[in-house]
């Protein structure tokens, strides 16, 4: 009882199955969510089976809506703010018959027998049901013992469950990476035997299994999973030629194995997805730009960054995905190689450099430069002069203390006054600030106004030591936020 006390399902879901019952229907959990619960985690779907037939189901319930021959309803909650609650998925029991495309059943025949619908499932982890009342779990296939081992195991004969939805294949490495379990030798078997039905699977089928691979924990093993089982074709060829690719001597990996140790730790700081995939295909282009030069006998790979680019986007494109999420990575992918020695670039280089990224995108460039080092062995994340280079940004970043922080600028005091352009409109302003820096509450333009026709009062000599003490206030001012910035990044 101990371990059902574990389970909270949320009421939304409850009600469905409750209802079921009530109506004489069975009804359980089943699949990921059963799955989840017994991990601890939470569900990111629910999904419910019964012995109904589809308009069994949408008789009991205000608002649903069905549309698929495979007889799911969904069960729509209104005025819920959790998205994974606002529709649950109900579908009868049913078997499935002949998969000639290797993607979907040609046949599909609703039962009244929970094992007929638990045994066309995936893989054992999720041919799990629950009875939310009683908390009895429907078992047949050992699922909790392979939970408990950590094994991925396919549901009675691999080649078949494969051979039905070749998208499993895929899945299972997907799985594999998010859960952290090892995937059983019978079915990583059949996996090698039918990865060449992923031919027959969509782009954005593949995209999808694709991203959850890449967000999970451990990308980098999914991959060399992939690259095991000959996969890679079918998802992101372009990384095939990096594979056995030597660098040069400030290199101690190929080129695929620094692509996956960059993924990785892009994946261990829990980067987004645009980082993770710009870790990924950073380097991409090295093995078609790879030249041997006979002066520093090493490899060089000019111009990488640049070809990178157009494979990266061309790759991307055809894994359809957005446009967005395109062209940001192919941005990183682009500028990742920028200068950042902070002894010899200058300010106005930095500052160009964010022109080229954009402001929004300057620090995840910076985060994609971190996963490239530590994807090159170097032990230390941020080394110094990486902190003097973000500390650089930063100071190009902020608005630097001037008169252009007022509430008035110059024509507004010409305006004002009558007075002509000349050294005393400077002296007026400089004189402002001061005041402003003094106490930031004075910077409107009501007071700067009044404050203003005072000062144009004075005498010029008296009005020019005023302002030249402000400039000096404002030089001070600057270079106090240059030394808060500086200390920010540890770096002097």
């Amino acid at each position: 009882m101990s371990e059902q006390q574990q389970f909270s399902i949320p009421h939304e879901v409850s009600r469905v199955t409750e209802t079921r019952q009530t109506a004489g229907h069975e009804a359980y959990l089943v699949g990921g969510c059963v799955r989840d619960l017994l991990l601890g985690k939470q569900p990111k779907d629910w999904d419910v089976t019964t012995n109904a037939n589809p308009e069994e189901i949408q008789s009991l319930f205000d608002e649903t809506y069905y549309n698929n021959k495979f007889g799911t309803v969904g069960v729509v909650n209104e005025d819920v703010e959790d998205e994974t609650l606002k529709v649950i998925e109900v579908t009868p029991y049913r078997t499935e018959t002949g998969y000639s495309d290797s993607r979907r059943p040609d046949e599909v025949s609703f039962s009244k027998n929970l094992s007929d619908d638990l045994m066309r499932r995936d893989f054992t982890v999720n041919a799990l049901a629950l009875d939310v009342q009683t908390l009895e779990i429907i078992d047949l296939y050992k699922g909790r013992e392979d939970l408990k081992d950590k094994i991925l195991r396919a549901v009675g004969d691999p080649h078949e469950r494969f051979d039905e939805d070749a998208l499993r294949i895929l899945r299972a490495i997907r799985l594999a990476a998010e859960l952290g379990f090892a995937i059983e030798q019978g079915t990583f078997e059949a996996i090698a035997a039918n990865v060449d039905n992923l031919k027959n699977i969509s782009k954005e089928r593949i995209r999808d299994e694709f991203i959850r691979i890449i967000m999970s924990k451990q990308p980098m093993e999914a991959l060399l999973h992939m690259k095991q089982l000959d996969m890679l074709h079918y998802v992101i060829p372009e990384l095939e030629q990096t594979i056995d690719v030597e660098q040069n001597k400030s290199h101690v990996f190929t080129v695929f194995e620094h692509l996956l140790r960059s993924l990785q730790h892009a994946a261990d700081k829990e980067y987004s997805l645009e980082i993770r995939l710009a870790a990924l295909y950073h380097d991409i282009s090295k093995p078609e730009t790879r030249r041997f030069s006979r002066e520093t006998e090493d490899y060089t790979f000019y111009g990488h960054e640049v070809v990178g680019a157009k494979v990266t986007k061309k790759s991307l494109q055809n894994l359809k995905f957005s446009v967005k999420v395109t062209e940001k990575v192919v941005k990183l992918v682009r500028w990742h190689m920028f200068f950042s020695d902070p002894d010899e670039i200058t300010l106005s280089a930095v500052r160009r450099m964010i022109v080229n990224v954009g402001e929004d995108d300057i620090w995840d460039l910076m985060n994609v430069r971190i996963c490239d080092r530590i994807g090159m062995g170097r032990p230390k994340e941020q080394p110094f002069r990486y902190r003097k280079y973000k500390a650089m940004i930063d100071e190009a970043l902020r608005d630097p203390v001037s008169v252009g922080m007022l509430k008035i600028n110059g024509s507004d005091l010409m305006n004002l006054t009558d007075e002509a352009p000349g050294p005393k409109i400077g002296y007026v302003l400089h004189a402002l600030l001061e005041e402003v820096l003094d106490d930031p509450a004075r910077n409107t333009a009501e007071y700067l106004t009044e404050r203003a026709k005072e000062l144009l009062t004075l005498p010029a000599d008296e009005l020019e030591k005023i302002g030249e003490k402000g400039k000096q206030r404002r030089e001070e001012a600057d270079e106090a936020e240059i030394a808060k910035i500086r200390a920010k990044h540890s770096v002097s």
